[in-house]
């Protein structure tokens, strides 16, 4: 018989009120993003919880907090890169939240692919939602769609909590040749 992994229902829902919201970044953080975001977060009375995920390094060790250890793919890179990028990220969260100074927030620092780490970060701290931009459209986009796929589209497909997709730019239905360049 095969396993089949527990189903999204109601009682899987986990309230939206005080709980924490997973907010999935990029580099170049969009402020849309973090706007949205802390609209929900003001409006449920959750915790926000920032969360870069880095590609180039993979998981040691996962910790019940959601936190892990990390380690780099390649032996030869920086050892303090990531502690740099993990810095600079902090600071413009920092930046684009200044005006929401009574907004409590968490930045967390993942590794490996981006679903399953955000998925193991929404089991540990018992998250309500996630909170991920859409990429820009064009031609490098589609190419990192179709060899990566959508985080979006990973994280509604593989657990049960609910996905907020943030337009971050649109298409003109009219300009759209074909249903592939939406």
């Amino acid at each position: 018989m095969r396993n089949v992994p527990p189903q999204p229902a109601v009682g899987r829902l986990t309230d939206f009120h005080g709980h924490p919201i997973i907010v999935g970044i990029v580099e170049e953080i969009p402020e849309l993003l973090v706007a949205t975001a802390a609209s929900l977060a003001s409006a449920t009375g959750g915790t926000l919880h920032f969360a870069y995920v880095d590609p180039q390094r993979y998981i040691v060790e996962e910790m019940p907090d959601g936190t892990v250890r990390h380690a780099a793919l390649s032996p030869d890179s920086f050892h303090s890169n990531w502690q740099d990028r993990e810095s600079a990220l902090k600071s413009e969260l920092q930046s684009l939240l200044e005006n929401q100074s009574n907004l409590p927030w968490q930045f967390h620092y993942l590794a490996g692919r981006p679903d399953r780490a955000l998925t193991h970060l929404a089991r540990a701290i018992n998250a309500a939602v996630f909170v991920i931009g859409t990429r820009a459209p064009g031609p490098r986009a589609r190419i990192r769609r179709v060899l990566e796929g959508s985080v979006a589209y990973h994280l509604a497909q593989h657990q049960h909590r609910p996905v907020l997709s943030v337009p971050l730019s649109v298409v003109d239905w009219k300009e759209a040749a074909n249903p592939w360049d939406r």
